[in-house]
């Protein structure tokens, strides 16, 4: 069902509200983001990066192993 409702839509909004590091849910938020873009051709995705979330795209970053939501970023 959702594979079909995300067929029909041509904009997508993710906003992203935790941290980069901690949980996985920010970095999964920006890979969700890029394997839509790869998946729908065509789709417009946004990002929208709040409160804890915008250390994502900030630069010079020493992640902790694991965590590369800069690396994502850069891709969407």
């Amino acid at each position: 069902m959702y594979q079909i409702l995300l067929h029909m839509a041509q904009k997508v909004f993710i906003l992203i509200n935790d941290a980069p590091y901690g949980t996985e849910k920010a970095y999964n938020a920006l890979r969700l983001a890029m394997q839509i873009q790869k998946d729908y051709e065509g789709t417009d995705v946004c990002v929208f990066l709040m409160a804890d979330a915008v250390a994502c795209a900030l630069p010079n970053q020493n992640t902790p192993n694991g965590y590369h939501s800069k690396i994502v970023l850069e891709y969407i």
